[in-house]
Formats: structure tokens, sequence, C-alpha cells
């Protein structure tokens, strides 16, 4: 998801706290940067407030919406009128919070635009003796219960929802971390290590040399 917040002590603080609840957050903190960004990454949420600078926040969101964006927009503003809330709708937005706001409020929300963004897809993943429950975040195999890292569940959410296809290195980091991380970095392959370590034996990942992962 992409944060957009002039105020960088806000954006950072409400980053880092969307990402200890296991998100990949990305920030931008001008309107013109969230459409850099948009351009070239497809989030599944936006965060936006609309008193930005360079480019405004409601243009932010016509824009996004000309451009028939996939992703769900949440606008912030520090006026909590009907009247405002009603415009920030009309733009475009999928959702609206008032400044201050309480961060419980902010992850209930994004958490449903999120589940807005995407297709549906069934409620229990299972693939080769491999149960995955993303509402419970529970994971089991052969009805034995695996502990694992919220790292290491988005990992493996990802390689069940592909469905056998491999998953590159590159969408794994996109996916299950941020723009923070090293794209060199060796945190794939260090995270799947301990993942099949913790899944067991017959081995349900595969490594396919040069392009990714697959289950």
């Amino acid at each position: 998801m992409l944060v957009v917040e002039d105020e960088r002590v806000l954006a950072d603080a409400i980053a880092t706290g969307l990402r200890r609840e296991a998100m990949a957050v990305d920030v931008a903190y001008d309107g013109a940067g969230a459409l850099e960004r948009t351009g070239y990454v497809d989030y599944d949420v936006i965060v936006l407030d609309r008193d930005l600078p360079k480019v405004h926040g409601d243009e932010v969101c016509r824009r996004l919406v000309a451009d028939r964006t996939a992703s769900r927009i949440l606008m912030l503003t520090a006026s909590g009128d009907v009247d405002d809330r009603v415009e920030g709708l009309g733009l475009g937005a999928d959702d609206y919070l008032a400044k201050p706001f309480a961060f419980v409020e902010l992850v209930a929300r994004v958490r449903a635009l999120g589940r807005r963004s995407a297709p549906a897809l069934p409620p229990v993943l299972e693939r080769s003796g491999v149960r995955l429950d993303p509402g419970k975040r529970l994971v089991t195999r052969d009805g034995e219960e695996i502990a694992l890292t919220k790292k290491e569940f988005a990992v493996l959410e990802e390689l069940m929802r592909a469905e056998g296809a491999v998953v590159s290195q590159e969408d794994l980091l996109d996916k299950a971390w941020d723009e923070n991380i090293d794209p060199f970095t060796n945190v794939v392959r260090v995270t799947m290590m301990t993942l099949r370590k913790k899944l067991g034996e017959p081995q349900v990942i595969e490594t396919v040399p040069g392009v990714g992962y697959k289950l």
C-alpha cells in the first residue's frame, strides 16, 4: 500500500504502524511523488491526505480515478465536516477519515479496503498437504499446526495463491516486504530456508533456478 502525507513524522509513524501489521508500505510526501509511484506500482490501498503540496490530494484522486486505477483510496483530512466528506467521496475516494484518528480504526479501514481491492479468494488455501487460513493466520501440515513469522506466512501465502505457478524473488519482495528492502538482499533465500525447515519433509517448496519458487 501507499501512504501519501506531507507531515513526515505522521507519514512515517503511519507507515511504521502498518508495517507492524504485516503490510508492505511505501511512502510519498507530496502529490507529485504519489503520482510518480502509482505510475509504476499497482497498490491495493492508497492512504491519501487531501492537503498536499505540489499536487493537491484532490487532484491526485481525480487523476487516479480518471486512469481507472484498481487501487482503493482512503482520504485523510483535518476537517471532518459532512460537506468535506461528501466532496471527498465525490472525487472517487472509497473511504474518508478525519484527523485526528485512532490508529486501530485506520488499520480496520485499510484492511476492509484491501479485501475489496482483491478478487475473492477461498477462505482457506490448501496444497500439498499444507493448509493456510488467512483469516485466522493459521498454517497446518497434515493437521499439525506450524508457527510462522509474519514474513514467512506472507511468503507461503503468495506461493499458495500462485496455485503451482512460479513466483519470482522480485514478486515476493514486492508482496511481502516494501520499498525499503534492498533488491539484492538474500532475505528471500533465508526466509525460504527457514520456511522449508518448519514445513518439514518431504519438501514442498521447489526452487526453479534463475526464475523463482513454486509450491
